[in-house]
C-alpha cells in the first residue's frame, strides 16, 4: 500500500518548492531542485545509483522541520565497528565498566585462568599484530577498566590481560567502582575514536553484546570526552593496582 504524505512547509517562493513532507512520525520527505552535476555528486559520501540529493534552503527546515530532539540510534555492524579500529587517525580510548563480559569466558585464556594457571598471551595473534602495528604508526590506544570492591574474576582477568595489552601499545588504567561512583561516571561500555565519534556498546542480561551504536552529536560527544577526562585523570596504571587496591 503506497504511503501517504502530508505536506508540512513550502518555500514562500520559486512556486512552493522546495516543499517538506511528513511520510511518518520519524520520517519525512524532502521535495527540492535535484543535484545533477557529476562532479557535485561526487562529494557526497557513499550515495548510491538509485539514491538522488536535492538542495533546500535552510529556512524551510528551520521552520517547517521538528523542534522537539528525538534520539534515534545509529546502528553499526560488528564487522563495521572493527573497522574503526584501522580507520582511526589518532586515537581510540575505551571505558570498560561490566562485572563479566561473556566473550572472555569463551576463551581458553579465561580457563586458564579460572582453573588458577598463568595465562600465555599469543602476543602474535592477529588482534595483537593489527594492535602494535597500529600503535607502531603512532595511534593511541588507552583503556580504563572499571574494578569492583573486590573484584569479580572478570575483571581479575582483564587485569592480567592488560599484560597482553600494554605489550602490545595500549596504556591500562582501573578505577574502582567506588571512585567511578563519587565522579559521577556513567556505568557504560564504550570507545572514543579520535575524539569525535563513541561507539556505544550494548550487552544482554547474559553479558553478550548485542550491539553497536555509534553516537555523532557534538554536544553527546562531548559529555563522553568529560568522562574520559576525568576517568583518566583519576584511574591508576594497571601495573599499580595490585598494590594500591590490595589484591
Amino acid at each position: 500500500m503506497p504511503r501517504q504524505f502530508r505536506k508540512v512547509g513550502t518555500n514562500s517562493g520559486n512556486n512552493g518548492c522546495p516543499t517538506l513532507y511528513e511520510a511518518s512520525p520519524d520520517a519525512y520527505v524532502v521535495q527540492g531542485v535535484r543535484i545533477s552535476d557529476p562532479t557535485e555528486l561526487t562529494q557526497l559520501d557513499n550515495l548510491t545509483a538509485e539514491e538522488g540529493a536535492v538542495v533546500v534552503p535552510r529556512e524551510l527546515l528551520a521552520n517547517f522541520g521538528p523542534k522537539e530532539p528525538v534520539h534515534v540510534p545509529q546502528w553499526i555492524t560488528f564487522d563495521e565497528f572493527d573497522g574503526m579500529f584501522t580507520t582511526l587517525k589518532h586515537s581510540a580510548w575505551r571505558m570498560e565498566s561490566r562485572r563479566l563480559y561473556a566473550s572472555d569466558e569463551a576463551t581458553e585464556t579465561y580457563a586458564q585462568f579460572a582453573r588458577g594457571k598463568a595465562v600465555t598471551w599469543d602476543l602474535d595473534d592477529p588482534w595483537c599484530v593489527e594492535r602494535r602495528e597500529q600503535a607502531a604508526s603512532g595511534k593511541r590506544f588507552e583503556r580504563v577498566r572499571i574494578l569492583d570492591e573486590p573484584a569479580t574474576e572478570g575483571q581479575l582477568y582483564l587485569l592480567d590481560n592488560a599484560r597482553r595489552n600494554t605489550a602490545v601499545g595500549e596504556d591500562i588504567r582501573a578505577l574502582t567502582r567506588t571512585r567511578a561512583n563519587q565522579l559521577k561516571l556513567p556505568c557504560e561500555d564504550f570507545w572514543i575514536f579520535d575524539s569525535r565519534v563513541v561507539a556505544l556498546l550494548h550487552f544482554d542480561d547474559n553479558d553478550r553484546m548485542t550491539g553497536v551504536e555509534l553516537v555523532t552529536d557534538p554536544v553527546e560527544v562531548v559529555r563522553y570526552a568529560q568522562v574520559r577526562a576525568a576517568a583518566w585523570h583519576h584511574a591508576t596504571p594497571y601495573d599499580q593496582v595490585r598494590g594500591n587496591f590490595g589484591l
